[in-house]
């Protein structure tokens, strides 16, 4: 005689909530509580029903359900648990992820630029042959449309590019992925990388899977703020709406469980349309050396280097070119940029580094011009001077005359000393309180001086 098996399904519910019916769902795919099934325990009604060797119809249980079932049963007429199970799995449509569905792309992409569900490749298949090759710029510049859109968060909504509105459709978005991924799918498409290898398109992803709707966040590396690399320019998809800005390295939260990951087919070259004064567009060559720099150097390296420093405000220093021999222009026009980003003596000693070629390939850091970039006693509130000056690592004479205009204005109390001129985490809240004061909220009172605060601050 032989051994019934007993199999549990997904009965019919008298409950139509989002929750119990998730938690049902959830309890046929036997997912386990820590990646997001129900407890033993839950409210939602389990059915328990008793597989015999003939098979049996399960009333009330659905046709498809008692075909997977009763199909499972061995040539000798013994159902195996492993048979039921393959069939009644086959039968629940996937989980959605806490993020929307990770699948083909929603809303108006253009004609044949959607894919058939099936299209989207498994973990076993995803290589760099199956995926859309792009440059470093080319993930720049989408990132900046969603930026320059102020496209709102929604886990939700799609945006008209077809992907969703989320941190990780944002991701897909600028990597130009053929799918809506999520935070626990986004590493299939990358290679981990070291932080100190970051470049511009790469990633810092953090997922929970434990619970992926707390803390799971990713955010797209723009170049380090400066040569202490502990901030860089991150964008990201984020409440309310898409932002650029200056973040602590990794993030302001769970900074130490965020992980760095390289798009598997980024390719070296700018974009198709990356004209060669173009700052934001430029080709995203990896950092050539510093020995392509420097009195005798004579190369393309060179070439671009002042290209791109013309693109942000370089083109007073040549008299003609630029050109592939380095001279003296080449290093002042590097020296000004260098100084706009607040960085003094050795830093700004006129030789691009590896932080210098970043920020100017990726369109990153502050532009030259306004006043000297030094942050000296010319500083004054007669203008914003630029958001790059009030970041981690900063210090200059407008740290500490937005300081002294905060106290001025009733906003020290997070000071115990000063103000002065580094920037700390004082101002930061400080600034937060000012900004709040006016009744802004989220990322608009992120702690940090733009030019309706700094124009309100000193009205």
């Amino acid at each position: 005689m032989s051994v019934p098996v007993f199999e549990e399904i997904e009965p019919a519910s008298d409950c139509p909530c989002a929750g119990c019916a998730r938690q049902r769902r959830d309890l046929a795919l036997g997912l386990p509580v820590r990646a997001g099934g129900p407890p033993a325990a839950h409210g939602a009604r389990r059915a328990l029903v008793l597989v015999t060797a003939a098979g049996v119809v399960l009333g009330g249980a659905g046709t498809g359900a008692a075909d997977a079932v009763a199909d499972s049963a061995d040539p000798s007429g013994t159902a195996t648990a492993a048979g039921a199970e393959a069939r009644l799995l086959a039968a629940v449509p996937g989980p959605e992820t806490p993020q929307g569905g990770a699948g083909p792309l929603h809303g108006a992409p253009g004609p044949g630029s959607a894919p058939s569900p099936d299209a989207t490749p498994t973990t076993s298949q995803i290589s760099t042959a199956t995926l859309r090759k792009t440059t470093r710029a080319e993930i720049i510049n989408r990132a900046k449309i969603w930026v320059a859109a102020q496209v709102p968060y929604s886990m939700e909504r799609y945006w008209s590019d077809g992907y969703r509105q989320d941190c990780s459709g944002y991701i897909s978005m600028a990597w130009n992925l053929r799918s809506n991924e999520w935070t626990g799918s986004l590493d299939r498409f990358a290679d981990r990388i070291d932080r100190a290898d970051l470049q511009p398109g790469d990633i810092l992803l953090f997922h929970n899977p434990a619970n992926p709707t707390r803390g799971s966040h990713v955010t797209i590396f723009g170049g380090w703020t400066d040569y202490t690399h502990t901030s860089y320019i991150a964008y990201e998809q984020t409440k309310p709406r898409t932002r650029k800005q200056a973040t602590p390295l990794a993030y302001w939260e769970n900074s130490d469980r965020y992980l760095a990951y390289r798009y598997k087919a980024v390719v070296s070259g700018g974009s198709g349309n990356a004209g060669a004064g173009s700052g934001s567009d430029a080709t995203a060559t990896p950092y050539p050396g510093a020995a392509s720099f420097g009195p005798g150097a004579n190369n393309a390296y060179v070439t671009q280097l002042g290209q791109l420093l013309v693109a942000r405000g370089g083109k007073k220093f040549y008299a003609q070119g630029p050109g592939p021999r380095w001279g003296e222009a080449d290093r002042r026009a590097t020296q000004a940029f260098q100084q706009a980003q607040g960085w003094k003596g050795a830093a700004a000693d006129g030789l691009p580094g590896p932080q210098t070629w970043a920020l100017l390939v990726s369109g990153g850091g502050k532009d030259i011009g306004g006043s000297s970039g030094s942050g000296g006693s010319s500083a004054t509130a007669s203008g914003f001077p630029g958001r790059g000056y009030f970041r981690p690592g900063q210090s200059s004479a407008y740290v500490e005359k937005l300081g002294k205009q905060l106290v001025k204005r009733g906003f020290g109390k997070h000071y115990t000393s000063g103000p002065g001129p580094q920037w700390t985490e004082a101002d930061r809240r400080n600034v937060e309180g000012f900004q709040r004061a006016q009744g802004w909220r989220g990322g608009a009172a992120d702690g940090y001086p733009g030019p309706e605060t700094w124009r309100r601050l000193f009205r």
